[in-house]
């Protein structure tokens, strides 16, 4: 049975369909001698004939035998088919693409991603993971939105530098830059000290700034409300002000650090070695082109007036 090919069963089919050898070869674009020489190896493969050939006018009539074959032929034809149009898909981008994000990627590129892809390839399977990390489960995604570097074997495609804003309740500070050693024992509401939070309190300390830290909370909006709240200010990074909309709030201000932190680099990462699907090439290629987009566009502009 290893020798029963599906050229061999799809011509099976074709003359039972068909009714004769001849009319069969004419449907399949053989001649007839080609389909007799397939009947006969799937014969030879069976062990057994599978037509009974009358002769003359008559129609071929399908044996037992041959109808066994058929039954379970059309099931293979069928299957080969399907798997023949799902790799066609695959290579046109409808697959699937796991991809590990954060907060402010999930807020600011991602969904401009999503969008794209989704427009392209409205079958494409894409699964979102949301995780703040230190250091980030690589190898289980396909691709890993990540605000630094990363051990180990990783691929890492920079997208784009994130630079720091300090936001606080309007009338803190006066309007335009801050220096940075203003912040020393001020009260701050911000991020666990993991990720770009530890580098930016790493940054802080280096210039001897040691900020009050009064709350901690994972979420952006949290970390807003706080700040609106009178508890402290917080540093973010510009993604995170873009997608919150902070330079329309009347309750807050943006400014400029003096000097300003090193901004946070905003990767893309995948297992080194990996072979990309269409979808996940694809999906680089459009992170490539948001991010740049993004990076194009001023930063929200932070308080100059006097």
């Amino acid at each position: 049975m290893a020798d029963v090919e599906l050229r061999h069963l799809a011509t099976l089919a074709a003359i039972v369909d068909e009714g004769s050898f001849g009319r069969a070869a004419a449907r399949l674009g053989y001649t007839q001698s080609t389909v007799s020489q397939q009947i006969a190896a799937l014969e030879k493969a069976v062990g057994g004939a599978v037509f009974d050939r009358p002769g003359g006018p008559r129609p071929v009539r399908i044996t037992p035998l041959g109808a066994v074959v058929l039954a379970h032929g059309r099931d293979l034809l069928a299957k080969a088919r399907a798997l023949a149009a799902a790799v066609d898909r695959f290579k046109a981008g409808d697959g699937r693409v796991d991809i590990g994000t954060f907060q402010s990627v999930s807020n600011a590129i991602l969904p401009l991603v999503v969008r794209r892809l989704r427009d392209e390839h409205p079958a494409c399977d894409i699964r979102l993971f949301e995780e703040e990390t230190d250091p980030p489960h690589v190898g289980e995604l396909d691709l890993l939105f990540f605000d630094g570097r990363v051990d180990g074997e990783v691929e890492h495609l920079k997208l784009l530098d994130d630079p720091y804003l300090l936001v606080t309740r309007r009338g803190t500070f006066p309007d335009g830059p801050v220096a940075m050693t203003r912040l020393d024992d001020a009260p701050m509401v911000a991020h666990p000290p993991i990720c770009d939070q530890a580098r930016v309190e790493l940054a802080l300390a280096r210039n001897g700034v040691r900020p009050r830290t009064v709350f901690r909370t994972t979420g952006n909006e949290t970390v807003l409300s706080m700040v609106r709240a009178g508890m402290g200010s917080a540093i973010l990074p510009g993604l995170t002000v873009r997608s919150a909309k902070v330079g329309s709030d009347e309750s807050l201000c943006v400014h400029e650090l003096r000097p300003g932190l090193p901004p946070r680099e905003i990767f893309l990462l995948w297992q080194a070695g990996r072979t990309h699907s269409p979808l996940a090439a694809r999906t680089i290629e459009i992170a490539v082109e948001v991010a740049g987009k993004i990076a194009e566009c001023a930063e929200p502009s932070p308080s100059r007036e006097s």
